[in-house]
């Protein structure tokens, strides 16, 4: 393909719209709520009235506001004229009577609400919108033009260069600087290099990387395309776990189609530059998301960790230099490549640039996507967007960085959400899970199921993790039961930092954050169900320890 043909395909999926198109939401949220049959209903009721030269229903991903799925939006004359929520098959046929002028038996949000108006969209600019399973929808929104501005204006260097001044920092969690990574793989000498994508996203309460994959997943080709060119890798790899039976139907058919119109495999736009990518499909394994368990996955291994240097910018899959970034970290690859390195740097704050997608899901009244500037409150997310607690309750925590996280309370809810400024607080941003807990939530029974978490997900690859996750879960819940003591508490704070420091990987040296933040913030409540010291005690504790094997 070259750019005139590119151009050709962009300009007749242009033409080829009508003048009024029904969205429909097809995600994993609304399609488990039918709005297959919803959007089969649309069809069905477009094709009897006769308005099909004027009226077109297309299939679209995620919508964000995922409360209130099935969601089904209006759009004439290119501007959205409404979104009908908790659309069913059997009232979604009336959306056809509002457009003639008539009442829908449907109801209808405000798009001005909080939740929509204070977004701001880089990685999701076109979910809600595009078809995302048809090529031909991205490109007429300009996907694959920056692809092909890299190959034919920029080289490799200039494109790294570019990530570097961008800011940007990686979205799965650590936040290190991802054009650093591009320049250290880049200068790694090897015969073969990689390129890999983690969407292996675990964190209980997260499906921002699975919204992506559903909605746009030509966004995430692109981005990691050019991530190859630019540190001169012909393989990739998706690592995505099985969980997302629809985000990797969506990624297989992508790939077909990119490799069918020359966007994937050799010659690319008429270039040197070839590339392929290809499907690794993880059994579920939370340890995997740690980038050398993962790698060991690729490579048909036990998904465990390995320990560091050598990175795998320099050793990596098989040995040789490998590119490691989660899906949306590569999905604003292509905004930036179009847009420039000092545009995306304008946006966020001094040391986190760009915006941040977050699934906010728990005790709050709307859940679902939503994409902020980095440095937004958390106040600004969980009460104006969010719409604060339902039924009368009251914000009592917000967690962020899933089992690696930690627990943030009221009264710090006007920290700006960036890198810094949570990890002040004991938290990390993590790849975007933030769960919202009222007044009614006990932080002893949070705490205590994270541990079970991370002691169910251990490797077990070493000691302090394996056996150090059990002893602090086992101390929760004796706790959380009413059966210990001060010196029981003070043996889990002892445990909680020997793991932290002593354990090989990731999920290890993070298991005790949300223990940790909520001992900082809430120890009144793990006080107020300690027991009096009585005697006997001291035999009781050796046993929590005496017990793991």
């Amino acid at each position: 393909m070259i750019l005139g043909e590119l151009n050709q395909l962009r300009d007749r999926e242009i033409q080829s719209r009508k003048k009024i198109t029904l969205r429909c939401c097809m995600a994993a949220g609304c399609v488990s709520s039918n709005s297959k049959g919803v959007f089969e209903a649309l069809q069905k009721a477009v094709a009897e009235s006769g308005l099909g030269n004027e009226v077109e229903v297309r299939g679209v991903g995620c919508m964000r506001l995922c409360c209130e799925g099935p969601l089904v939006s209006v759009n004439q004359d290119g501007a959205e004229d409404s979104l009908h929520v908790r659309v069913t098959s059997e009232n979604a046929a009336s959306i056809l009577a509002y457009l003639k002028g008539g009442k829908a038996r449907t109801t209808r949000v405000d798009a001005g609400m909080p939740f929509f108006k204070k977004q701001m969209s880089i990685v999701l600019s076109n979910s809600g919108i595009i078809d995302p399973e048809r090529i031909e929808s991205y490109i007429a929104v300009g996907g694959y033009s920056a692809l092909h501005e890299a190959l034919h204006e920029m080289t490799p260097a200039e494109v790294v260069s570019m990530m570097v001044q961008s800011g940007l920092r990686g979205r799965g969690g650590a936040g290190f600087p991802t054009g650093l990574k591009w320049d250290t793989v880049a200068k790694s000498p090897g015969v073969a290099k990689y390129v890999i994508c983690n969407a292996d996203e675990g964190d209980p309460g997260a499906f921002m990387d699975r919204s992506v994959l559903e909605s746009d997943p030509h966004r995430v080709l692109e981005g990691m395309s050019i991530a190859a060119y630019a540190v001169g890798a012909s393989q990739g790899f998706i690592y995505v776990r099985a969980e997302y039976p629809l985000a990797i139907a969506r990624l297989q058919q992508a790939i077909k189609q990119s490799k069918q119109f020359g966007l994937l495999g050799a010659g690319i736009f008429d270039s040197q530059f070839c590339f392929n990518i290809d499907i690794r499909i993880g059994a579920g394994a939370f340890v995997c998301g740690e980038e050398t368990a993962l790698m060991a996955s690729v490579e048909g291994k036990r998904g465990t960790p390995r320990p560091r240097p050598p990175f795998p910018a320099e050793s990596g899959l098989w040995g040789y230099p490998t590119l490691i970034n989660n899906v949306e970290t590569f999905a604003n690859v292509a905004p930036i490549c179009r847009h420039g390195a000092a545009w995306f740097a304008s946006i966020g704050t001094a040391r986190s640039k760009g915006t941040k997608v977050f699934a906010l899901a728990g005790k709050i009244k709307n859940t679902g996507l939503i994409e902020v500037p980095m440095g937004t409150t958390l106040r600004t997310i969980v009460e104006d967007m969010g719409g604060g607690a339902p039924e009368g309750g009251r914000i009592k925590a917000v967690q962020t960085g899933g089992p690696s996280g930690g627990c943030i309370p009221v009264e710090h809810l006007d920290t700006p959400v960036d890198y810094d400024s949570l990890s002040q607080l004991g938290s990390i941003m993590g790849s975007g899970g933030m769960i919202v807990m009222d007044d009614g939530t006990s932080m002893v029974e949070i705490a205590r199921y994270f541990m079970e978490f991370c002691m169910d997900e251990s490797c077990g690859k070493c000691i302090p993790c394996r056996a150090g996750t059990v002893q602090m879960h086992r101390l929760l819940d004796r706790i959380a039961r009413g059966q210990a003591t001060a010196a029981h508490l003070a043996r889990l704070e002892e445990l909680c930092e020997m793991v932290k420091s002593t354990s090989l990987c990731g999920l290890g040296q993070t298991a005790p954050n949300p223990t940790l933040s909520t001992l900082r913030f809430f120890r009144g409540e793990y006080e107020a169900l300690l027991q009096p010291e009585m005697p006997g005690n001291e035999e009781c504790l050796a046993g929590v320890s005496g017990q793991v094997s």
